[in-house]
C-alpha cells in the first residue's frame, strides 16, 4: 500500500484548491481539514498511517491559503467552507464511506458539514473544537452556571477581537502568527509547522483571507447570500458518529467548552481528552492521537456503498 506523499489539483465550481494526497486513488476517502494558524502539512503523521490502512487521503490548503485560490467574492463564512467540503467530495468522485477529520477550523467546518450533508461520510473526527452547537450554546444560553466557564473563555479568545479590526491584523500580520503558536505550542518545536503556516500566509492578501474566517463567523456583512443554506447548517446537530478529542492542556479552548459534547452528537459517538497535549494534539503526541483516529474510523471498507460518481476536475500536480 502506497503511502508516499504527493500533490492534487482539486477544481470545484467556486474555485482551484491545492491538496496534499497520500494512499490509493481508488480507495475510499478521508478528507483532513486544518485550522489557523496552520496548513495542510500539520496532517503529515496522520495522512501517511490512514493511507496504509487503504484511505484516499486528501488534505486541501483551506481557501485563501496558498497555493489554493483566494476566492473571487471574498466569501470566508462557514457556509461556504462547508461548500467547498462538498464540493472537493463531489470532484473526487467519493461515497459514503469517506471520513470527515478537522482541526481547531476544520473541526468547526467538519461539525457543519455533519448536520449538512450526512450522507456524504460514515464518520467524522474533531479535534481542539467541540461540536459548534455545544459551543454556541454556552454563550447564547443566559444560564448563570455557564457564566464562570465563559468568563474564563474569553480572554482566550482575544485573538478572535484583533481579527474583527482589519487594520490592527494587518499591521500585527506574521506577529501574530508566531505569537499564537508561542502561546499554544508552549513546549512543541512548532518551527517547521510555522514555516510551513507563513509559507501558505505569505502576504497581506493571504492572511486577510485566514482572519476574515473570523470577521464572517460574527459580521454578517461579510456573508453572501448564495451559501445561505449551508450557513444555516453551521450551528446544526451533527447527524454523522463523530470523536471529539482535545488536549488536556490547551492554551486555546478549555476543554470544558466540550464537557456536554456526546449530548449534542449521534449513537456511537465518543469524546476523549489526550493528556499532555495542547491545541495541537496531533503534532505534540500523534503517536495517541492516531491510534485513537484509527480505532474510531477503522481501515478503509473495500465494498462500495453507492455506485461510483463521476470522476471529474482533479489533476495530480
Amino acid at each position: 500500500m502506497t503511502t508516499e506523499l504527493r500533490t492534487l489539483t482539486v477544481r470545484t465550481p467556486e474555485l482551484t484548491l491545492r491538496a496534499l494526497a497520500w494512499g490509493p486513488e481508488d480507495g475510499p476517502l478521508a478528507l483532513l481539514l486544518h485550522g489557523f494558524p496552520d496548513s495542510a502539512t500539520t496532517w503529515r503523521h496522520l495522512g501517511p498511517l490512514l493511507a496504509a490502512q487503504g484511505w484516499r487521503v486528501v488534505a486541501p490548503y483551506n481557501r485563501g491559503y496558498a497555493p489554493s485560490d483566494v476566492p473571487a467574492d471574498g466569501s470566508y463564512q462557514l457556509g461556504a467552507l462547508i461548500g467547498d467540503v462538498a464540493d472537493i467530495h463531489d470532484a473526487l468522485g467519493a461515497d459514503g464511506r469517506a471520513v470527515l477529520i478537522g482541526h481547531d477550523w476544520g473541526a468547526a467546518i467538519a461539525s457543519g458539514v455533519s448536520h449538512h450533508a450526512p450522507q456524504r461520510f460514515s464518520s467524522v473526527v474533531l479535534l481542539a473544537v467541540p461540536p459548534m452547537p455545544a459551543v454556541v450554546s454556552l454563550f447564547r444560553t443566559p444560564r448563570p452556571r455557564n457564566l464562570p466557564l465563559v468568563l474564563r473563555q474569553l480572554p482566550r479568545s482575544w485573538y478572535m477581537s484583533v481579527a474583527q479590526v482589519p487594520v490592527l491584523s494587518q499591521l500585527l500580520g506574521e506577529r501574530l502568527i508566531r505569537l499564537l503558536w508561542a502561546l499554544w505550542a508552549p513546549g512543541y518545536d512548532y518551527r517547521p509547522d510555522l514555516d510551513a503556516v507563513l509559507n501558505s500566509l505569505p502576504d497581506r492578501t493571504r492572511r486577510r483571507a485566514a482572519l476574515s474566517y473570523y470577521r464572517a463567523l460574527w459580521n454578517p456583512l461579510y456573508r453572501r447570500r448564495k451559501y445561505a443554506e449551508e450557513q444555516r447548517a453551521a450551528f446544526g446537530r451533527a447527524r454523522v458518529r463523530t470523536l471529539y478529542l482535545h488536549g488536556a492542556a490547551d492554551t486555546c479552548g478549555l476543554i470544558d467548552l466540550g464537557s456536554h459534547a456526546l449530548s449534542f452528537l449521534p449513537a456511537g459517538s465518543r469524546a476523549c481528552v489526550v493528556p499532555g497535549t495542547g491545541h495541537f494534539l496531533h503534532l505534540e503526541d500523534p503517536d495517541t492521537v492516531n491510534r485513537y483516529v484509527l480505532e474510531f474510523v477503522g481501515p478503509a471498507p473495500t465494498a462500495p456503498l453507492t455506485s461510483p460518481r463521476r470522476i471529474h476536475g482533479t489533476h495530480p500536480s
